[in-house]
This record gives structure tokens, C-alpha cells and sequence, in this order.
């Protein structure tokens, strides 16, 4: 296999005279983990859409595991795991059902659909709920089956699109391991997500996507780079940040900008310095606020 999991040359896709992906270019290093960012409506799911082979471009190229999507449908198909942003399994059934199910759907024996669905359960800490029936269990519980479910077959690329949206901060930070410890195993993730610290945490690099076009790509501390040195924070009385100033990082700078704020600020305001974070670097490159607080 290519150094590679991921190649993207120019890729291009409209929806009704309306273009969404304007010459996409990306490469994702085997076993690592990329995050892609970017607004709503910037062509997230679309992409992921376009390397599973469930959309075709309209111009360009995609290769994934080394295979095309256009003419390598079924050996594209054979190498990646898809998760969609909502639960795709079976309220009526079990844990251990809907695995042993999707386990024969994919032409596995008896036998080894229950080894597979033991295997599983255990690996996603659900084996205490193996039995119990998917409808009762809670948005942790359920996204951690659907990640489960698409991990039956093992393949070498994972797509995540938006895993943990919902959940909440406990349930994300619990699927996080689980990810982290798929990429470890030696899987390429790709996900997109809407929560900034989850790329933060999770990304080996990054790519924000914004007006169809990759602007960004690199590491974490890469993409804070680009926003400056510093940035001075102003905060009223009930230390709520009222004002953000970017800086360069320059003694002089940073001077002259406290100056400036200690001659306007009222009783009560406060002033704080903080490195960069990824929420500057995607309001900087997209002009858009992150879409859910993270």
C-alpha cells in the first residue's frame, strides 16, 4: 500500500449548479487520523460521501487504499468502514444481535459471527449490555454499537462523519480512546466533526474546508501557528470574554494593546494572554464562529 491511505487530485462536485467540492487536493498518511473541518454546507459529508463511493465526483480523482473510486467501486468498498452521523442499528434488537446479524450480512459463518460479536462487545465496553435491548440504551451506548457494527469486517480505513455529535462530554471523551486506539491498532480514521477540541485531541493533522477548497492543512500546533503570536482577552466582572485581540507575539505589540485596553476598560474588567486556539485559526481562515461549542 501507498505511504498513503487517502489521495485527492482536484476534486470537484456540483449539486444543482451549485459547486461544493472546487478542486479538492489532500493526502492522508496510512494510520494516522485526519480531521476535517469547516462550516455547515462546506462540503464535509460530501466528500466522505464521494471516497465511500456513495456519490461521484464530477471531475478530478480519488484513490483510497490505492484503489479508485470511480473504477475500483468494489476493492474501495473492501477496504473502508463507514459511520454516518446517526445511529444505523436495530432498536428491537440486542447489542449482541445486531452485531451477530451485520456479522452474517457480511458472510460470516455462525460460528464466527458470534466470536466476531463477542470480540466487540468487549472491546467497546458493552459486554455488561450484550442482551439488552438497543432501544434502552443511551446516546453513548448506541454510537458506541454503530461504531462496533461498522468494525464487523476489519478494514484498513475508518470514515467518522461527525462521531460524537450529541453526546455528551463524558461519551465523547470515552469514544475518543476508542478511536484513538483503532488508529494505534494501525487503521487510517478519517472524521469530520463540528467540535474543535476533538480535532484538537485526536488529529495527527487537520484540514478546514471553506467555499469548496481545502484552506488549511497541517498538524494542531501548525494551524495555531498561523493565527500569530498571542491573544489578549478582555473580560467583564463576571469573567465573560467580551474581546478577543490577536497579536504577532511581539513585546511591543502586546504593550501597546494592554495600553490601549487599561485606558477603556471599566471597573471590574480584567486582562488575560492565551495561546492560540483552534477556534482563532477557524474563524480566521473560515470567518464563521466553530458551530458547537466544544
Amino acid at each position: 500500500m501507498s505511504a498513503f491511505a487517502i489521495e485527492i487530485g482536484g476534486l470537484q462536485k456540483s449539486f444543482g449548479g451549485q459547486t461544493v467540492l472546487n478542486g479538492i487536493d489532500l493526502q492522508v498518511p496510512s494510520g494516522s487520523i485526519m480531521a476535517l473541518l469547516g462550516p455547515n454546507g462546506a462540503g464535509k459529508t460530501t466528500l466522505i460521501n464521494i471516497l465511500s463511493t456513495l456519490v461521484a465526483p464530477d471531475g478530478g480523482f480519488a484513490h483510497v487504499a490505492g484503489y479508485d473510486v470511480i473504477r475500483n467501486k468494489e476493492e474501495v468498498k473492501g477496504s473502508i468502514s463507514l459511520t454516518g452521523q446517526y445511529a444505523a442499528v436495530d432498536e428491537n434488537l440486542s447489542s449482541e444481535e445486531n452485531l451477530r446479524m451485520m456479522g452474517r450480512l457480511f458472510g460470516l459463518t455462525r460460528a464466527e459471527a458470534k466470536l466476531r460479536a463477542g470480540e466487540l462487545l468487549e472491546y467497546f465496553d458493552l459486554k455488561e449490555v450484550a442482551r439488552k435491548r438497543v432501544g434502552t440504551f443511551s446516546g453513548g451506548m448506541r454510537r458506541r454499537l454503530d461504531l462496533a457494527v461498522s468494525l464487523v469486517v476489519k478494514r484498513p480505513v475508518l470514515f467518522l462523519d461527525e462521531p460524537t455529535t450529541g453526546l455528551d462530554t463524558r461519551s465523547r471523551r470515552a469514544l475518543w480512546d476508542i478511536i484513538r486506539q483503532l488508529s494505534a491498532d494501525g487503521a487510517t480514521v478519517f472524521l469530520t466533526t463540528q467540535y474543535l477540541e476533538e480535532a484538537d485531541q485526536l488529529a495527527d493533522t487537520i484540514a478546514v474546508i471553506s467555499g469548496g477548497r481545502i484552506v488549511a492543512h497541517g498538524t494542531p500546533a501548525d494551524m495555531k501557528s498561523k493565527v500569530g503570536g498571542e491573544v489578549v482577552e478582555l473580560r467583564n466582572a463576571q469573567d465573560e470574554v467580551i474581546r478577543e485581540i490577536p497579536t504577532g507575539g511581539s513585546i511591543a505589540e502586546v504593550k501597546d494593546i494592554l495600553d490601549r485596553l487599561v485606558h477603556s476598560a471599566d471597573a471590574g474588567m480584567r486582562i488575560s494572554i492565551r495561546r492560540p486556539s483552534l477556534d482563532d485559526v477557524f474563524l480566521a481562515l473560515t470567518g464563521e464562529e466553530k458551530e458547537v461549542s466544544a
